[in-house]
């Protein structure tokens, strides 16, 4: 029999077809889905991984509400030119807590996966008011808007309990205490910094809007892109020994 005619059956009739399609795939994803079922994690653990402050989280949550995600990923692959513009490729660790995560592949503007600690919180800040004073070419529009809205915290605490229910290991000290602890590393001077520091043991308090009369949005935002990719401390990790 010709190879013609073994396949005129689903050729010509689509039910037919349809069913072998709907079949594969299910197989497919059987596959993929059953070994979940069984392994302890799909991710292994990272030396350094925590969940995200308040104040982070916060403004985590204004970067997927601006559609930051949609011109820029945090996503390292692992190819030598990556490794060479961005730093050591991203590990699955480094978005365990994260709802959705931000890998994406879509890059208008670069891989922000290592943007913590690469420039200063005046950079950001007027990055993100007016992009072209310190990129000239950049098509980013501005977002002035972040520097004069008040940060909401009324929620907070909300916010913490629904990451808890999915599995962030955020203490009940850590939720009890989530707008305080969020005033607190945006406004040292005022917040109850002492509390903040025994939470959050090493993570950075200061105003990161640079005006400490109040929390804004460019507060949390500047905040969560400082940490992103500071976490790790790769030195314990051979990122390029494949690549060599």
């Amino acid at each position: 029999m010709s190879a013609w005619k073994k396949h005129e059956i689903f050729e010509k009739n689509s039910l037919i077809l349809t069913i072998g399609i709907v079949v594969m795939i299910s197989i497919g994803g059987l596959v993929e889905i059953v070994p979940l079922y069984y392994l302890k994690s799909t991710i292994e653990e990272t030396e350094g991984m925590r969940p995200y402050t308040p104040l982070e989280l916060a403004g985590r949550n204004i970067y997927v509400r601006e559609g930051c995600y949609t011109c820029h990923s945090q996503q390292i692959r692992p190819l030598r030119d990556e490794l060479e513009r961005y730093g050591p490729y991203s590990l699955a660790a480094e978005s365990m807590y994260d709802r959705p995560f931000q890998w994406g592949s879509k890059r208008t503007g670069p891989d922000l996966a290592r943007v913590g600690g690469k420039y200063s919180d005046e950079w950001h800040r007027d990055h993100l008011i007016n992009p072209r004073s310190v990129s000239p070419t950049s098509v980013m529009p501005g977002y002035p808007f972040l520097a004069e809205n008040k940060l909401d915290t009324r929620d907070i605490r909300e916010h913490l309990e629904l990451n808890a229910v999915y599995g962030v290991p955020y203490t009940e000290e850590q939720i009890q205490y989530a707008r305080a602890d969020l005033v607190a590393q945006a406004n040292p001077d005022r917040g109850d910094i002492d509390g903040f520091e025994e939470r959050y043991p090493g993570v950075a308090a200061r105003a990161f809007d640079g005006d400490p009369s109040d929390v804004t949005e460019m507060d949390a935002l500047v905040a969560y892109l400082q940490m992103l990719g500071t976490l790790v401390d790769f030195e314990l990790y051979d990122n390029n020994a494949n690549l060599r």
